[in-house]
């Protein structure tokens, strides 16, 4: 207890230690909801197979998946691992390249003009139709999957960093420069602090979704990874074989999306701290 809450009325002081009190208890109740989630979901979808006795090839039930990724965790551990190599390489393209580019068009009218609409017409192509295109330039192998990847995931990233050097106040840049600041030291020292939030919530989008570009690149040209697993399974009609990569990947993407998170408090606590302490009080 602290020195300033020894102090207080007794009055206080017991309202004080139900506050903490209640404090501790919802910081429990965050911790174990996701698992308590987790746990009724697979067990609602056990007990659902099991009464309406869903046939193994439609929707095979949570012990028959563990029994697949049980019998084949060899083949389901090495297609993870290319997997996960194919989308962290990709990812970590993406990071460089949407932190570059997303720095200038947020501080630069010309650029963002000029390479913007380009940005968004190349987003919405779809990028299962580039993957075939990308397997004539480089063949079968892991470097569609990691441009796949790369591709998926660079827009997220770009758009946020954008966002958030763009939307340091005009008033505010006004008095750095009145004080002598060159154009470098706002984005430098202004600007990117202002976009850290944004570039963290762009990563934990793009960490998940560039699992998806990997595997669609797998899934068309098959030679290793996840992608393949579920193609060669799903030809044999092993379907608990199917949905153990596909809950190998959410595993994997659950992961990387917690380490981001994890970077993200400790880099910009400052950022989450009001929201953190309304939640922490019930608000």
């Amino acid at each position: 207890m602290s020195q300033s809450a020894s102090k207080m009325s007794p009055r206080a002081q017991a309202r004080y230690n139900a506050m903490a009190a209640a404090a501790r208890r919802q910081r429990r109740l965050q911790a174990m909801l996701p698992w308590l989630v987790i746990i009724g979901m697979f067990a609602i979808w056990e007990i659902g197979c099991i009464v309406f006795n869903v046939p193994v090839f439609i929707l095979p039930a949570p012990h028959d998946i563990y029994a697949a990724a049980v019998r084949w965790w060899y083949p389901l551990l090495q297609d993870s691992l290319v997997t996960l190599y194919s989308t962290m390489m990709g990812f970590g393209l993406a990071i460089v390249a949407g932190l570059l580019l997303g720095i200038a068009i947020g501080s630069s009218t010309l650029v963002y003009k000029g390479l913007y609409p380009l940005l968004i017409a190349f987003n919405s192509i779809p990028k299962v139709a580039v993957v075939p295109v990308l397997i004539i330039w480089f063949g079968i192998g892991v470097w569609p999957a990691v441009i796949t990847a790369f591709l998926i995931s660079f827009f997220p990233i770009v758009v946020n960093v954008a966002t958030g050097i763009a939307t340091v106040e005009p008033e505010l840049k006004d008095v750095l420069r009145a004080l002598g600041a060159r154009p470098r030291d706002i984005i430098l020292k202004v600007g990117l602090p202002r976009a850290m939030p944004y570039f963290f919530a762009s990563l934990k989008i793009a960490v998940t979704v560039a699992f998806v570009g990997a595997i669609i690149a797998e899934s068309v040209a098959p030679n290793a990874g996840i992608g393949r697993l579920m193609m060669v399974a799903s030809s044999r009609f092993d379907v608990p074989l199917v949905f153990a990569g596909l809950l190998t990947t959410g595993m994997m993407g659950i992961v990387l999306y917690w380490i981001a998170e994890v970077i993200e408090r400790r880099t910009t606590g400052w950022a989450t701290r009001s929201t953190d302490q309304n939640l922490a009080a019930g608000g």
